[in-house]
């Protein structure tokens, strides 16, 4: 099934004549006649019922007519969006926990008021799935958190975040991986850069830190670390958004754990109008150092 089956059929539907959609589609009937058997045949069942002089839509046909015509619409909708360099249409945005905590609430309330014609969906999850659904088209853009090596992809940093290692009130000061080691670690699952910068903050100080016990939201992150449960690294623009947060204990870690920019990528043959909005938008709200570190890009293309 393809879009020109689909605009055959919408117009022998419209006119009730096979000849009379040949000659507004400039073809021949014949062409019509193959194109609609061919789809029908896909479909698996009839769209038309033929009588000597005339073809009348089957109730199957009634049917599938609207659906044809919101293929069409969006169709046509998509390439009005493309040519006209106007951000439109449905827009799929992939993005971290503590974005969605943090930056997101006025970027995407922002944007909204901006763009109303757009119709803008959020996916939350690990920066390594987000870069999967961009790189995979599931997803037009992303904010994640590390460095962009696929070749397929283009980012632009969005903003900094300050990652700190948060403790129960009363434990030890904490200035290097040996005081930490063997404490168990709350983490999001596989896949989540903070918690890899973590792993990897031990890893530098050859230190064996204790089990990472899965966490699935910030707030029980908090509650598990409060408790004197083990340890936990989050942003520290999210734990100050937290209920309770003064109640734990904040470590700060060397400079390079303690970096962690955030980047808006996508898919480099993919930098459509709703990109452009929203990279633009990042910029106007977000402002960050000019700075050109392995593919980030400031400034808009």
């Amino acid at each position: 099934m393809d879009l020109i089956q689909l605009r055959m059929f919408c117009m022998v539907a419209e006119t009730g004549s096979l000849a009379r959609a040949a000659l507004a589609l400039q073809r021949v009937p014949s062409n019509l006649t193959t194109r609609l058997r061919q789809l029908e045949q896909e479909l698996g069942a009839d769209l038309f019922i033929r009588e000597k002089q005339r073809i009348r839509l089957s109730p199957l046909g009634y049917n599938f007519l609207n659906y044809a015509r919101r293929i069409l619409a969006l169709s046509n909708e998509a390439l009005d969006m493309v040519h006209s360099g106007v951000p439109a249409g449905q827009f799929a945005l992939g993005a971290m926990e503590s974005s969605n905590a943090t930056r997101l609430p006025l970027l995407l309330s922002t944007f909204h008021q901006r763009y109303p014609q757009v119709g803008l969906s959020l996916t939350t999850g690990t920066s390594q799935q987000i870069g999967a659904e961009v790189r995979a088209g599931t997803l037009a853009a992303g904010l994640i958190h590390g460095t962009i090596s696929d070749e397929a992809l283009h980012s632009c940093v969005a903003c900094h975040e300050e990652l700190v290692l948060i403790s129960c009130a009363g434990f030890p000061d904490i200035n290097s991986p040996e005081e930490a080691a063997n404490q168990t670690l709350f983490a999001f699952h596989q896949g989540c850069a903070y918690r890899q910068r973590l792993e990897s903050w031990f890893q530098h100080g050859n230190v064996r830190h204790g089990p990472v016990m899965e966490i699935h939201s910030y707030h029980a992150m908090l509650a598990c670390v409060a408790s004197g449960a083990g340890l936990a690294i989050m942003p520290r623009s999210v734990l100050e958004l937290l209920p309770g947060y003064q109640q734990i204990k904040i470590h700060r870690l060397a400079d390079e754990f303690r970096h962690a920019p955030t980047l808006l990528i996508w898919r480099r043959e993919a930098f459509t109008p709703n990109v452009q909005a929203l990279k633009t938008l990042i910029i106007e709200l977000f402002a960050y150092p000019p700075t050109r570190q392995n593919g980030e890009s400031p400034g808009l293309y």
